[in-house]
């Protein structure tokens, strides 16, 4: 499947804003299930557009504008090819040993009851329990766009009972570490038909199996990612693979706006 991506991201200052930093994960890298055709990243302001990669091995996008800055427009688009390899990951950079991936973080420490349901478990190979995670998880969580927000923990958020695709992937990997298994949080897009514009990107999980490597687990909808599934960044939580995150001087009171379309791209037909 072809996956068309268009995400805009716009910034609006209250007053002019100097020094502003944007670190980017928006573009995705490819790996053996995932060929990225076409990719571009635009700002509507002057400044420094500097493309590295972090930690983590993800594209990372750094911009600088000295300012003054009163609004400002981030423009993501591309069309990757993405085939079924069933949720496995294979060939994408993985600069870290899986065994890093059990640390947990303030947004995803297991507490007393995500320890408690995780035990719960039956014992069996890591690939069924993990199976055995999403599913209960998918049934136990209900997917709510009002009740949480990006500082909501792994604990708030089970303890609530409700949340979106980040809550569902946090509270998945806390469980996944309460029972030994590395676990890593993944920012993308999911392609729908139909599609309109969302407010956000997707959400998932991936968690190391033994003889099969990382795989993916969606939670939020109880399934395994498919070629509907395009892979952008990873981390130990959302901090780590958050589509933009950025800094500034002064500017006053933000508002931000955020508009990102996902589908599958028409093919030209050859003759």
């Amino acid at each position: 499947m072809r996956i068309r991506v268009r995400h805009a991201t716009t910034y609006a200052y209250d007053a002019p804003a100097h020094g502003v930093i944007q670190a980017l994960r928006v573009t995705p890298a490819p790996h053996e299930a995932q060929a990225v055709l076409a990719w571009r990243v635009d700002v509507d302001v002057d400044g420094l557009l500097r493309e590295t990669r972090d930690a983590f091995g993800n594209v990372l996008h750094l911009f600088y504008a000295e300012g003054p800055v009163t609004d400002l427009t981030i423009r993501v688009t591309g069309e990757v090819e993405v085939t079924d390899a069933a949720g496995v990951v294979r060939g994408a950079p993985e600069p870290f040993a899986p065994a890093v991936f059990l640390r947990p973080t303030p947004l995803t420490a297991a507490d007393a009851a995500i320890c408690a349901w995780a035990d719960e478990t039956p014992d069996g190979p890591p690939l069924d329990r993990l199976h055995r995670l999403m599913d209960g998880l998918h049934r136990r969580l209900r997917f709510d766009t009002a009740a949480t927000g990006v500082e909501t923990t792994a604990a708030q958020a089970f303890a609530a009972g409700h949340g979106v695709c980040q809550d569902h992937a946090h509270i998945f990997i806390a469980a996944a570490r309460r029972l030994g298994l590395p676990a890593r949080y993944v920012s993308g897009h999911l392609s729908r038909p139909e599609a309109h514009d969302q407010e956000a990107a997707h959400a998932w999980a991936e968690a190391f199996v033994p003889d099969l490597g990382w795989t993916g687990f969606d939670p939020a909808n109880g399934v395994c990612p498919d070629p509907r599934y395009l892979r952008v960044a990873v981390g130990l939580d959302y901090l780590d693979a958050a589509p933009l995150r950025g800094a500034r001087r002064g500017g006053g009171q933000e508002r931000l706006r955020v508009a990102v379309l996902a589908r599958e791209a028409a093919r030209q037909r050859q003759d």
